[in-house]
């Protein structure tokens, strides 16, 4: 595989300058930032994430405050408690984005916030500790234990709440394909374990965050 000199370069060349790059590339929060936000506001974000995919970021956005309305500020401890009859009446509420599957995913991820704040302390203190040389690990664990988090979901719900995480998109999946690094798409936990591996070298030669080797490795794919 390249070293993270050629990916600097590379980055710098598509950029024009050292400047440029620098405005292009996520800042991640720190750990005591993490640690501080509350586990209502996690879980709105997370519910935030689900009802984007595959929609446009600004009509969910412009939703929301009914979002927060019906769903008690995303307290997870009164979420948890909605059943199905009041899920499915909310489909006749044309404030929300009515779509049962991803209705239904918020109380069984309250359950999940409410399962990590009880084991952990709260659910940003399970992603300030997680460590960064594992982030694959998480991004499974949210799949597993949550709901509707399959895909990219998981991982860009971390790039919103400023975890620091790389993502698979299809720009990084080639870009890795091309250094052989990887031969298909990272479904398989081999391959994910591969792309962690990878970014974790170019981190120990470049002291970067895993965000942005992400940014400039997708730079590296020509469209």
């Amino acid at each position: 595989m390249r070293d993270y000199a050629w990916l600097l370069e590379y980055a710098l060349n598509r950029c024009g300058s050292r400047a440029a790059l620098e405005a292009r590339l996520p800042q991640p929060v720190d750990a005591a930032t993490l640690r501080s936000v509350g586990d209502d506001r996690y879980l709105s974000l997370l519910t935030r994430r689900i009802f984007r995919a595959g929609l446009k970021h600004s009509l969910v956005d412009a939703k929301w405050p009914a979002f927060e309305e019906v769903f008690f500020g995303f307290d997870p401890e009164k979420v948890v408690l909605m059943g199905g009859e009041r899920l499915e009446r909310l489909m006749q509420d044309a404030r929300l984005i009515r779509h049962l599957g991803k209705l239904r995913s918020v109380p069984i991820n309250a359950q999940m916030v409410l399962d990590f704040q009880r084991s952990h302390g709260s659910f940003g203190q399970l992603l300030a500790d997680w460590p960064g040389q594992d982030i694959v690990g998480l991004w499974e664990l949210l799949t597993k234990r949550g709901n509707q988090l399959g895909g990219l979901s998981a991982q860009r719900f971390l790039r919103m709440a400023g975890k620091d995480t790389f993502l698979a998109t299809d720009d990084v999946v080639t870009a890795l394909k091309a250094q052989n690094i990887l031969d298909k798409a990272p479904t398989a936990k081999r391959d994910r374990q591969k792309m962690q591996e990878a970014f974790n070298l170019w981190q120990e030669q470049s002291g970067r965050p895993l965000c942005q080797l992400s940014v400039m490795l997708a730079l590296t794919v020509n469209h």
